[in-house]
């Protein structure tokens, strides 16, 4: 992992968590201002799918039930209090995330689970497979939750702006 002190690089990346959880919370604070679309459902999942080309590092590889682990425990445990905490409101024909006082909450406490259980796997796999394993966790739970957000989209969005669902 060249010439980087491996404490240094655990604070950066505790820090940088940290840091990635308060943007969310800000980000979503002021989406819950503007209507919901389904392309802005569909971006964040989009544009975090491109941290997969990490796995072309060596160092970050691990074996794939790993990470079929990982992402089941980030699409079953992980995305639940996220889903749970979503709601839509239509308002004025438009539809609207409805505010939630404990989406920030959720949001902290899924970051402190997530830090002790970095501290536990730490002792087992690298670093860089540790980052590898909590993005594949954390990538099943926004895929979750962001298709819930779009089912729940779909049935409440009038007919025109939906998406055509495949009959069969």
């Amino acid at each position: 992992m060249g010439n980087i002190n491996p404490s240094l690089l655990h604070i950066g990346s505790t820090v940088g968590a940290l840091f990635m959880a308060l943007m969310v919370i800000f980000i979503r604070l002021k989406a819950s201002s503007r209507p919901v679309t389904i392309r802005k459902i569909w971006i964040p999942p989009l544009g975090m799918s491109t941290g997969f080309a990490m796995f072309v590092v060596p160092e970050v590889r691990f074996p794939l039930w790993w990470a079929a682990a990982a992402f089941l425990i980030g699409w079953f445990i992980f995305a639940y209090p996220l889903i749970r905490s979503t709601k839509f409101e239509e308002r004025e024909g438009q539809i609207f995330a409805r505010r939630s006082k404990s989406f920030a909450f959720i949001l902290l406490g899924l970051l402190l689970i997530r830090t002790l259980l970095h501290e536990f796997i730490n002792q087992y796999v690298s670093i860089p497979q540790s980052g590898g394993l909590f993005f594949i966790l954390a990538f099943g739970m926004i895929l979750h939750w962001r298709f819930f957000m779009y089912k729940r989209y779909n049935q409440m969005a009038p007919p025109e702006s939906r998406i055509p669902q495949p009959r069969g």
